[in-house]
C-alpha cells in the first residue's frame, strides 16, 4: 500500500531589522516579539496534526520559529543547509522598490538578468537543493507529517518548480506570508496535491511592513 506523507514548508516568522536593511544569510537576525507570536500560531495550526519530523535552515530566524512546533510533539529540531535563504548581492545593504537603489547606475550590472538572477543564487539551483530537502523530510516523516522551516524565495520557488511554472517571477505576486504553511501531500514519493495556509494572518496585519521584510 502507498503510504500517504504531508510535508509543510513553513516560513519564518517576522525578523527584528530595524536598519532595514537585506539581511539574507547574515547572521544574528532573529524574531522580533512579533515574530515570535507568529511562531506559536504556525505551531498551534499544527497542533493537531500528525508531526513526526521538524527540521529548519540554520539561521537564527528559521530556527526560532521550528522550536515551538518541536517542543510540543517533543522532537528536536534537525538542520538541512538545503532549506537556507537564498544568495544575493544586495545582502547587508538597503534596497527596495521606490528607493532609487535599482535606478543607480552602479547595480545595473547586477540586474542585468532577471531570468537566472544575476544578483543572487540561480533559480534552478534554489528549487533542486529545496526539491531535495522536500524529499530528505518526506523520508524521514514517512507515512506521516513533517515539518520544514525555510524562507519566502526558497519556498516560493519549491512551489513553482513542482507545479511546473518558469521560475523567475514578480516577488510582489509570492504566495508566502509570514509563518505561512506551504504543504506539499504525497502518495509515495508523487506530489499529489499542495495547500497553502496562513495561521498567523491576524498578526501579520500589526506589522504593516511585513509582508514585504527584508531578507524574507
Amino acid at each position: 500500500m502507498t503510504s500517504k506523507t504531508v510535508v509543510h514548508v513553513l516560513r519564518h516568522g517576522e525578523v527584528h531589522n530595524p536598519d532595514k536593511i537585506l539581511y539574507g544569510r547574515l547572521p544574528g537576525f532573529r524574531l522580533s516579539e512579533l515574530g515570535g507570536q507568529m511562531a506559536k500560531a504556525a505551531a498551534q495550526a499544527v497542533a493537531e496534526r500528525d508531526i513526526a519530523y521538524v527540521v529548519a535552515s540554520p539561521l537564527e530566524r528559521a530556527q526560532e520559529t521550528a522550536d515551538p512546533i518541536a517542543a510540543q510533539f517533543g522532537l528536536s529540531v534537525a538542520v538541512d543547509d538545503r532549506l537556507i535563504e537564498s544568495a544575493n548581492w544586495f545582502e547587508g545593504k538597503r534596497v527596495s522598490p521606490g528607493d532609487g537603489s535599482f535606478r543607480d547606475p552602479r547595480n545595473w550590472w547586477v540586474l542585468r538578468d532577471p531570468m537566472t538572477p544575476s544578483w543572487g543564487e540561480p533559480y534552478k539551483q534554489i528549487a533542486e537543493r529545496m526539491f531535495a530537502a522536500l524529499h530528505a523530510a518526506r523520508v524521514a516523516a514517512e507515512g506521516h507529517e513533517a515539518v520544514c522551516v525555510s524562507h519566502q524565495l526558497p519556498i516560493w520557488t519549491l512551489r513553482r518548480y513542482i507545479e511546473r511554472k518558469r521560475l523567475w517571477h514578480d516577488p510582489r505576486k509570492r504566495q508566502c506570508g509570514l509563518a505561512s504553511l506551504t504543504s506539499f501531500h504525497f502518495e509515495g514519493a508523487k506530489v499529489v496535491g499542495i495547500g497553502y495556509s496562513e495561521p498567523a494572518a491576524h498578526l501579520v496585519a500589526l506589522s504593516p511592513g511585513a509582508r514585504t521584510a527584508k531578507g524574507a
